[in-house]
Parts: structure tokens; sequence; C-alpha cells
């Protein structure tokens, strides 16, 4: 008969020999990357993803430097470049540089102001796209001289928006899609009220900061415009002629086309003390969750719907709704915030990355691609923020490794075709650095690196201090 100190250690190696094999398991299920995640997390590990999260950064911005510098984008399967426009506006190293300053990444934020010094003009005879040209450039040149104070980027910032303020030049003040740089000519009447009303947050920073109310003014109105051509029942529609201003698409949504344009309603009430942002917030929420929300026995999701009716027309959902937890979660909203958010964490572990868009009604996917987007990760560190709970530092590993393993090139990391079969595209677009790097790198870093009580983040994750 053994004695107990045997029994003990027979024990113990049978417990020695379960636990490796348990291990082993999990280290050939998982995708490639860091050891699975405790239920807890300790500071080291936290400072450890951070890390992690900085070397993909410097990854892709080291192939930018080497294959597209001087250039607005990165391609990084065939290691060239991508302009937006007849020449380059330094896309990726305006959209990069406060993630680069957050990241503590003091050279590389110095050769990239550099370079922004020397070659960034707006005195270009080009047609720009007003929204993307304002969250993209506008927004991160000014983000970038709140954080560093170097004035130049102040001064291109004040250059870019009076190039930009003849698109408010319409009948209605809503602006038109496109403004040329040099010449101030606009075209382009059909809008949305994504383009149209999130622009308050860059043009208002920019009036506040060079005591030039026309920013701020022209803006504001753009933002009542939509708002005031609502339907009885309290929501927007898709699309808008700015200068007639009726409504050309009337189903209403939080996906791309109006999502950010409810992210500055109450942005801008918290940013600017704004008390006519924050009415028109709480009753377009109000109305949203009347009409839009959908709980289901699969979650709760935000469906469309007839901007007059509140009748359901489609069940469609997508990375770009991926921002709405976000959102409810800076309003307060934590309960409904977490519930979507569960539901957006399952639309990206059934295919081990989301889709652009699916049913949810059916789970099948209707647009199969990968953008590299941001707005989960983003509504992943809005929630830890707030509510500090383990779940989304491990759902923010999740994201990680299943960038890292499908998106990773030689050269930065690709957008996919299809998330069904993982085909990668030639794509690496400016907010995977602006946004995506950023908000994944402030999930794990200290508090302190950026406190959401005292900054308030554009939609393309510039951060707004009210220095004012």
């Amino acid at each position: 008969m053994m004695t107990s100190k045997l029994v003990r250690t027979f024990l113990t190696l049978i417990l020695m020999a379960l636990s490796c094999a348990s291990s082993s398991l999990a280290q050939s299920t998982k995708p490639a990357g860091r050891a699975i995640a405790p239920e807890s997390w300790t500071d080291q590990q936290k400072a450890e993803m951070a890390e992690h999260v900085r070397q993909d950064f410097l990854h892709a911005w080291s192939a930018y430097k080497q294959y597209a510098w001087g250039h607005d984008e990165l391609r990084p399967l065939t290691k060239s470049y991508r302009d937006w426009y007849a020449s380059s506006l330094l896309m990726t190293p305006v959209d990069a540089l406060d993630t680069m300053v957050l990241m503590g990444l003091k050279d590389e934020a110095d050769k990239g102001r550099e370079l922004i010094d020397k070659q960034l003009s707006f005195d270009k005879d080009i047609y720009v796209k007003n929204f993307e040209i304002t969250i993209r450039l506008l927004g991160g040149l000014l983000s970038s001289y709140q954080l560093t104070g170097d004035k130049r980027l102040l001064e291109l910032a004040d250059d870019l928006g009076t190039r930009l303020l003849p698109a408010f030049n319409s009948p209605t003040g809503m602006p038109y899609v496109f403004v040329n740089l040099k010449t101030g000519a606009t075209k382009g009447v059909e809008s949305n009220p994504a383009e149209i009303g999130s622009l308050l947050i860059e043009f208002g920073t920019l009036s506040k900061l060079t005591n030039k109310p026309v920013y701020y003014d022209k803006a504001k109105r753009a933002l009542l415009e939509v708002y005031d051509r609502r339907s009885p029942i309290g929501l927007v529609g898709s699309s808008i002629n700015v200068e007639t201003g009726k409504w050309t698409d009337p189903v209403s949504h939080i996906s791309g086309g109006i999502d950010s344009y409810y992210e500055y309603l109450l942005k801008c009430s918290i940013l600017f003390h704004d008390k006519d942002c924050e009415q028109m917030w709480k009753t377009s929420i109000a109305a949203l969750n009347k009409y839009v929300a959908d709980p289901t026995p699969n979650g709760l999701w935000y469906a469309q719907v007839n901007m007059d009716t509140g009748v359901k027309v489609s069940t469609h959902y997508g990375a770009l709704d991926a921002f709405f937890p976000a959102v409810l979660a800076l309003s307060g909203d934590l309960t409904r915030a977490e519930q979507l958010q569960a539901s957006s964490y399952k639309m990206w572990t059934t295919w081990g990355i989301e889709p652009e868009e699916f049913d949810y009604s059916t789970m099948k996917i209707t647009y199969p691609g990968y953008e590299l987007r941001p707005e989960i990760i983003e509504s992943t560190y809005y929630l830890y923020f707030f509510t500090g709970k383990p779940l989304y530092l491990d759902m923010g590993k999740t994201f990680a490794d299943s960038l890292e393993k499908y998106c990773s090139t030689e050269t930065g990391f690709a957008a996919l075709v299809s998330v069904e079969t993982k085909q990668q595209r030639d794509d690496m677009e400016s907010f995977f650095l602006a946004e995506t790097l950023k908000y994944l790198y402030l999930l794990y870093a200290p508090k302190s690196t950026l406190d959401l009580h005292k900054v308030v983040f554009n939609t393309e994750a510039h951060p707004m201090q009210r220095t004012w």
C-alpha cells in the first residue's frame, strides 16, 4: 500500500500531465500570437499587450516608410502606394501622427512631422471629399497640434479649414460633397447625414483654437439643417439633396451614411458644452431606441427602418454599426451598450473576423470583405474604460490575434476580400493606423494615457481636448 506521501506525489504527476495536455490543446487551437489570456489581467500582462500592439504599428508604419513614403497610402501586397487624388495629401502620416505621439514613438513622430512640414500643401487644384478630408486631415492636424504644441500643424489646419469653407455655400447650408482646394468650386448635391453632420468636432475645435467663429457657425448650421428635417417620429434618412433639402432615401439606421451624425450630436454636447447638441442627442437616441433597436432571441441589434413609419425594412448589421456601443457607453447607457457589444462580438467570432455586413436574422453574409475597420475595437476600449471588466481585454486579444493571423503581411497589414476565404486585398487605409491600432493600444495602455472624461475623439479617432 502506498504511503500518503507517495499518493500525493502520484496525484501531482497526474495533474501536471493533464495541465500540459490542456495547454497543448489550447495552443493548437488558438490563432498564432500570444498565449491565451487569463480571466484576470495583471498590469504586466496589459503592458505586454500594449507593447505588442506598438510593434504591430511599427511593422505597418515601417512598411509605409519603405514603400509609400510621401504618398497617401501603402499597398501592402504589391509593395507600392496609392494617392487619393492627382497629388498626395500625406493621408497616412497626418492620420497616424497622433497615434505615434500617444504610443511614445517620438523618433517616428518627429519624422512624420518633418515630412508634413516640408511637403504638405493644400494649394492644389483638386476636388476633395469634404467629409473625408475633414475627419482625417483636419482632425489629425488639430489633435496632433494639441498633443505636441507644433504651431505649424495649427497653421496647416487653419489653411485647410479656409479652403473647405466654400463647401457650405449651398442654399441650405448643408455642404456639397466635393470642394476644390484651390478654386473653392463645389460639386456633389447628393449627400447623407454622416457627411453633413460629422464636421462640428473638427471645425468647432479649429474655431476655438483660432478664434474664428465662422468655422463653428458653418458646421453647426449644417448639423441643425439635418436635424430640422427629421421625420415626425424623430428619424433621419439615408440620403438628402443639399440644394433642395429633400430626402432622396427614406431608410433610417445607424450604419454608414448616418452613423457619425449621431456620434457627433453626443460628442459635441460634451466637447463644446453645446446645449442644442445635447437636446438633439436626447431626442434622437430616444427615437433610435424606440424604432431602430431590435431586441431578438439572437441578441440586441439595430435594424433599418422607414424614417416616417418606423417599419422595419431589413436586418442588416456590420462592421460600421459596431461603433454604437461606444456611443451608448459614453452616454451612460452601459446596459444597452454591453448587449450590443455582445452581438458585435458574435459577428466577429462567427467567421473569425467580422464581415463588412451580414443579416443578423439569418446569420448570412451580405458583404464579405473586411476593411481593417476599427469600430468594434473602439467600442471594446470604451466599455473597458467605463466598466473595467476583463472580458473586454479578452475581446481585444481576440481581435489582435485575428488581425495578425489573417491580415498581417510581410509589409504591413492588408484588408480582406472575404472573411470566409481570408483572401487578402492590396489595401491598408490610413484609418488602420489612426484608429484600429490606436484603440487597440489604448485598451491595454494605462488609463492615464488618455482620459475619456477629458478628451473627445472625432470619428477618425483623433482626440480633441477642451484647451480653450
